[in-house]
């Protein structure tokens, strides 16, 4: 094929735009090597329809809004970068990518090839920008018929995360331009090698779908997203960049889904729509995942005294302890894991109340967070089925609230397992709901356990708002979900399980108190979920009070969710 200039590369390109009506409607793979990742909203017609059945009259009368679900059909393609057609070309660079001759002339021939073809523009253009390919970085050219965005991808493009970036940056731009047709490729793939550029692909695919999804379902107006296509450029094709890309398209949609539900605020996603939403996730992977909702009755006949505790105020929510289990119809034997996730749909701090301008009581919709991530990995495991595993996904739904039923400070409660709780503070609540489901997830005879919560403020100031804390007394267990997590592209950090510390849990009254002094909460609140687990099962806990929710974007990330998904696979 003859070689078009790159003001001619852009011609517009038109296709029309495709909607997924429901939720749960199984995605369907376009012609071989492209692929459809529906950007499915909680609001389709049929959640919608839950929505309604569940919360009734919401409190304000609040409906979401049924949005569009825009497909984006995702292709790696092996046509050269000048060749290719549409309407906007990213470019990831890095800074030994942006490298200049003594001309001024870059020295990657890739750069090198375009800038000719611009007439000298893109150099210019960088140069102007003072764009070096630093990680952060873009600069955008604009010509009559297209546009080419540069990104830097820092000093080396070595981790998932780099590659996260470089397929939302090409989101940005395309939402921008409102481009409905766009490329990305690397300025040089030197020194990867044919497993990393199947991971890359992977990678950009899941920046761009991500970097595509908005959540307007409590928008009065918005903007329909018109991105319809992505082209993969120079990563190779063939069925495992094709199977890799089509398990970036599962692990999305449980990432959206985790986005959507800590999203949602607290009169739309009660602990009765968190159980509905497990239901309709095993009536969609019947074959695999079957539901059991427990409620606060059958709870009881559990002896679950902590969880029913916290959920004794919200009479109006009254709590749903929700156990997905996914299992392969196989004779293999299979490796026996629990998710569980803290399921707060709301925390007021009970009677001890959270006050003040700092106490974030208005997002304690996200302290439902780590909840979310378990549905979401379910949902993604639902499609992906992975083979000789059993996974069991708990979650303890309830409201933390304040009525004459409510539990007070100083009460003494009790767990499953026998144990007494002295609450010295009713806003230390989830590591309360957390005691029975852990209990609960031993008894299904589970090997390794992950839990997830949004349990304190203080691995916020220790680690800052993007990094997660992982505790386990287990360095395998942590060793495997370190690797998962950067596999993932997510970010964690293991912390210390300091037993000395637990000497300041002691009560004087029960067997132990729910919070310990104000140093080292981040700690001592691990090493009170450690009190509920079972000495033959490996456990980690992970603090993900930080990463859940951006505050620069005000919206959740649907953290979690790659890290487990990648987790269990790789068991």
């Amino acid at each position: 094929m003859a070689t078009l200039r790159v003001s001619s590369l852009f011609a517009s390109s038109s296709s029309s735009l495709h909607s997924n009506p429901s939720v749960f409607t199984k995605y369907q793979s376009s012609p071989k090597w492209a692929f459809s990742f529906p950007v499915t909203p909680l609001c389709s017609k049929r959640s919608k329809r839950i929505v309604h059945c569940i919360a009734g009259d919401t409190l304000g009368l609040t409906r979401p809004n049924e949005s569009d679900a825009p497909k984006i059909s995702i292709g790696a393609k092996d046509t050269a970068v000048v060749q290719w057609q549409g309407d906007l070309l990213a470019i990831g660079a890095t800074e030994n990518d942006m490298a200049r001759d003594e001309n001024s002339k870059f020295k990657n021939p890739l750069l090198q090839q375009l800038d000719s073809e611009l007439n000298g523009l893109l150099s210019a253009a960088s140069s102007e920008e003072d764009f070096s390919g630093k990680s952060g970085q873009s600069v955008n050219l604009r010509f009559p018929g297209g546009r080419i965005t540069l990104v830097g991808l820092g000093s080396s493009a070595s981790s998932p995360t780099s590659y996260h970036s470089l397929g939302q940056a090409a989101a940005a731009a395309a939402k921008s331009s409102q481009a409905r047709n766009i490329a990305v490729a690397l300025a040089s793939t030197d020194g990867l090698s044919a497993e990393s550029k199947i991971n890359s692909a992977s990678a950009i695919a899941t920046g761009v779908v991500l970097g595509s999804f908005e959540d307007n379902r409590f928008r009065s107006e918005s903007k329909k997203s018109t991105l319809e296509s992505l082209d993969i450029l120079g990563l190779g094709t063939g069925p495992e960049i094709e199977r890799k890309i089509k398990y970036a398209e599962h692990v999305c949609a449980g990432v959206i889904l985790g986005r959507e539900l800590v999203n949602a605020p607290a009169n739309i996603v009660t602990p009765a729509v968190l159980a509905e939403e497990a239901k309709k996730i095993a009536s969609t992977y019947s074959d695999v995942i079957s539901v059991n909702i427990l409620d606060a009755e059958q709870c009881k006949e559990l002896k679950m005294g902590a969880y029913l505790a916290v959920a004794a105020a919200a009479t109006e929510n009254p709590p749903y302890f929700i156990h997905l289990c996914f299992k392969t119809p196989t004779k293999e034997r299979k490796t026996k894991l629990a998710l569980v996730g803290k399921g707060l749909t709301f925390d007021s701090g009970g009677y001890n109340l959270k006050v003040g301008a700092g106490s974030r009581i208005e997002l304690m919709k996200n302290d439902m967070g780590g909840a979310a991530a378990v549905l979401g990995a379910a949902k993604a495991l639902g499609e992906i089925r992975p083979s000789r595993v059993e996974v069991h996904f708990i979650v303890a739904a309830c409201e933390n609230m304040i009525s004459a039923e409510g539990m007070r400070p100083g009460d003494i409660v009790t767990a499953s397992n026998g144990k007494t709780i002295e609450v010295n503070n009713t806003d230390a609540e989830g590591r309360l709901t957390l005691a029975d489901a852990l209990i609960y997830a031993c008894n299904q005879g589970v090997e390794k356990i992950i839990d997830l919560a949004t349990l304190t403020g203080a691995i916020m100031v220790a680690l800052g708002p993007s990094v997660a804390g992982a505790f386990t007394p287990n360095d395998d267990l942590a060793r495997e979900v370190v690797e998962a997590a950067e596999a993932s592209g997510e970010k964690l950090w293991r912390m210390p399980m300091e037993e000395s510390y637990w000497e300041s849990m002691k009560s004087g009254s029960g067997d132990m108190i729910n919070t310990g002094p104000g140093n080292g909460g981040a700690i001592t609140g691990a090493l009170f979920l450690k009190q509920f687990v079972d000495e033959k099962v490996q456990w980690l806990h992970l603090d993900v009070a930080g990463p859940v929710w951006s505050d620069e974007k005000k919206n959740a990330t649907g953290y979690g969710v790659s890290t487990l998904v990648e987790w269990v696979l790789r068991n």
